[in-house]
């Protein structure tokens, strides 16, 4: 089994969220990929989030039908801050012989290293990085304090290429707070949550 797991705020879900995933899911052979949205992201501690059962509403909406994807309650029902060296211990125990992955924006590569435990993130889980249209060549040897020489190519021969989109949560939110329209931002049974629960308006 191998289990690509994706965490993040979903706030709420969009295209682009989907497609980073699907290009994860078949770019890196992965079985499954699972949403995990977070209670609480470590650099979002400061802002007020939609509550986590609307989140994952939206996010079941948005996978229905695509029996690669699922959504996990994992780390909204243990609520706090959400690491994600707590979140692939879970899993790794929850199925040790599964071989898990995590999706990883080209942008956060960098940051990687001073993330909770992150040599037993790298240890834990392999990182897939996406790469977008001029994102250019990445240098993976911030990674050089975390992980061994060897995890460091796997990580670097692992890398996923996705098409720029411009959608982002921050938009979908102003747009709808707005009155403008978020039509092929989202799902459309996303759009319809959000506009019959009047969410960002």
């Amino acid at each position: 089994m191998r289990l690509g797991l994706f965490g993040g705020t979903f706030d709420p879900v969009h295209y682009g969220h989907l497609l980073l995933a699907e290009c994860c899911r078949e770019q890196g052979e992965l079985d499954e990929v699972r949403f995990l949205p977070a209670a609480v992201p470590p650099h979002k501690q400061g802002r007020e989030l939609t509550p986590a059962d609307v989140r994952l509403e939206m996010l079941e909406l948005a996978v229905a039908g695509n029996p690669g994807f699922s959504v996990s309650r994992f780390e909204t029902d243990r609520g706090g801050v959400s690491y994600t060296v707590d979140t692939l211990t879970h899993f790794h125990g929850e199925d040790p012989d599964a071989e898990l992955f995590f999706l990883l924006g080209a942008d956060m590569l960098h940051d990687l290293p001073r993330w909770r435990q992150a040599a037993r993130v790298c240890e834990l889980a392999m990182p897939l990085v996406v790469c977008r249209p001029g994102t250019g060549t990445l240098n993976f040897d911030c990674l050089g304090r975390i992980a061994t020489p060897e995890r460091i190519e796997q990580i670097r021969r692992q890398q996923v290429e996705m098409p720029e989109i411009g959608i982002s949560g921050t938009e979908i939110r102003r747009r709808t707070a707005a009155g403008r329209s978020i039509r092929y931002h989202t799902p459309r049974a996303v759009e319809e949550y959000i506009r019959s629960n009047a969410l960002y308006a």
